[in-house]
């Protein structure tokens, strides 16, 4: 991890050893301050997906555009959370993070009064460009803020549970706001919290620089965002439209340009990703865990709004209040994930992890176009308990397997795992349903609620809606063979051992 310089108060740490030095109530302040940013980006990678319908009806974009509505903004972060990492080492922390904010409040204010899907997705980018600066500069400044070891560990975690908590409310926070105003609450929401983050931040935060910062590759940059998103954008009009020759030539250029980033990766001397952390194998099932994790649940969550509010014709208000179950039982488990570790060791809870997200998403399976309300608050629950313990375990998990001088590649490849794997969630596994819409149902608009605002009989009404049901149950089936395949790796590849030696560091 780089080294970093700051102030501190005069010779606190000269008198008393680190584990005595007390954190201040500025300190707490600072932590108050910074959690509301986090708070705002994990939330605005999930508050669409019970909004979607809504922003359906109002900007009617085409089913692609719809994906992209959704996870530009995760691809956005995810595509340059290390490398915003990087610059805040060299350029301060702090600076990023004020620029940063505003950047995300823009982007918040264009989206909210945005008139077509185009700019839409153009402010949600905005929006995920600015995101990508607050978490790993809010996680920085913070080290500065705590130099007492223990604190520090507590803070770190109140920010790791409260990014989880923003995830798992984020749906839920969109349905409420929607049973009472317009779809542009949904971001006009993130104004308050920016403005008061932009006013109190000068005043209890510091500059944090590393003395050793390296040169950014801005190739790298380049390569990765490119390469990710032509990929996708060849995905989502294979789901959309069909097969072309354009779309295999952006997949073909996307995988090529994702190799080119990896293979530079290898040669640099400050590499964007350090891919040779992969080799070890602990290391390798922590990043797929982040990455899986965030990819079965918001697919999950995405197309389960769909399915509460357009398929079983719920009010958005009741979709929001069926999903609070889920959304306590997922923070509830991350915050005593710990506990959980102390008890049964890292191993033991990894695969919980897999094998409980594998069962919850089993359970959507069960659903039917008449009901399945019980299913779905089920599916949640189960689910839940597995994307707790991974949000809560997988960076530890990752920087834990690696030297202690690669801890901040670790780390930052970890936070990194979660944006991608949202992104990918909606991208892959929502166009699969999309693709499956498109092959089975009646061929009348090319998504379901664009399908159900026709003049339709009762026939080609169940007929939509049960193309719609197949491919969220296909999309789930994959989500859950996927958990559980990795739950087996997780068992071949983590010896036992791991288990006791870390149950009783956490001792």
């Amino acid at each position: 991890m780089n080294e970093q310089t700051h102030s501190s108060t005069p010779n606190a740490s000269l008198s008393s050893p680190p584990d005595q030095v007390r954190a201040g109530r500025r300190a707490w302040l600072g932590l108050l301050v910074v959690l509301g940013p986090v708070l705002l980006v994990s939330m605005d990678g999930s508050i669409l997906f019970l909004t979607m319908p809504t922003i359906t009806h109002a900007l009617a974009p085409t089913a692609d555009q719809a994906l992209w509505i959704l996870d530009i903004y995760g691809f956005a972060v995810g595509s340059l959370l290390i490398a915003f990492g990087n610059l805040g080492d060299r350029f301060g922390r702090l600076k990023l993070l004020m620029i940063g904010a505003t950047v995300f409040g823009l982007g918040s204010a264009g989206a909210a009064f945005s008139t077509s899907p185009e700019w839409l997705i153009g402010f949600r980018a905005l929006m995920g460009l600015g995101g990508a600066t607050l978490l790993p500069s809010g996680l920085a400044v913070l080290s500065e803020l705590f130099e007492n070891p223990r604190q520090r560990s507590q803070a770190i975690g109140i920010f790791a549970a409260t990014f989880a908590t923003g995830f798992a409310i984020g749906p839920v926070i969109g349905g409420l706001l929607l049973s009472r105003f317009d779809w542009g609450s949904v971001f006009l929401i993130n104004l308050p919290v920016v403005v008061i983050f932009l006013a109190a931040a000068p005043f209890v935060l510091r500059e944090v620089r590393a003395t050793r910062p390296g040169r950014v590759d801005l190739l790298s940059i380049v390569l990765s965002a490119a390469g990710l998103l032509a990929a996708v954008y060849a995905i989502k009009e294979l789901a959309a439209y069909g097969p072309s020759w354009p779309v295999l030539g952006f997949g073909v250029a996307g995988v090529l340009l994702t190799t080119w980033f990896i293979l530079r990766q290898r040669k640099l001397e400050y590499p964007l990703v350090d891919v040779t952390l992969f080799r070890e194998k602990v290391f390798t099932v922590a990043i797929i865990t982040g990455v899986l994790s965030l990819f079965a649940w918001s697919a999950a969550a995405y197309l389960t709004g769909i399915y509460l509010q357009s398929v079983l014709g719920l009010p958005v208000l009741t979709a929001a209040l069926l999903a609070l179950p889920g959304a306590i039982v997922l923070t509830t488990v991350c915050i005593l994930t710990p506990r959980i570790v102390e008890q049964i060791g890292q191993r033991a809870a990894l695969v919980l992890c897999h094998f409980s997200m594998a069962a919850g998403l089993a359970l959507l399976l069960l659903t039917t176009i008449t009901g399945g309300i019980g299913w779905f608050i089920a599916s949640t629950a189960v689910a839940g308990v597995g994307y707790g313990i991974s949000f809560a375990l997988v960076a530890d998990t990752a920087v834990a397997a690696v030297p202690a001088n690669r801890a901040g590649s670790a780390g930052a490849i970890a936070e990194t795992s979660n944006e991608i794997g949202n992104a990918l969630g909606i991208a892959l596994l929502g166009s699969t349903a999309a693709l499956l819409f498109r092959l089975l149902g009646p061929d009348l608009a090319p998504t379901l609620d664009e399908t159900l605002d026709l003049d339709l009989t009762a026939g080609l009404v169940s007929e939509a809606k049960t193309a719609f049901l197949t491919g969220l149950h296909i999309a789930m089936g994959i989500a859950a063979v996927l958990c559980a395949a990795l739950g087996i790796l997780a068992l071949r590849w983590i010896p036992k051992t791991d288990e006791r030696h870390e149950a009783g560091d956490a001792r």
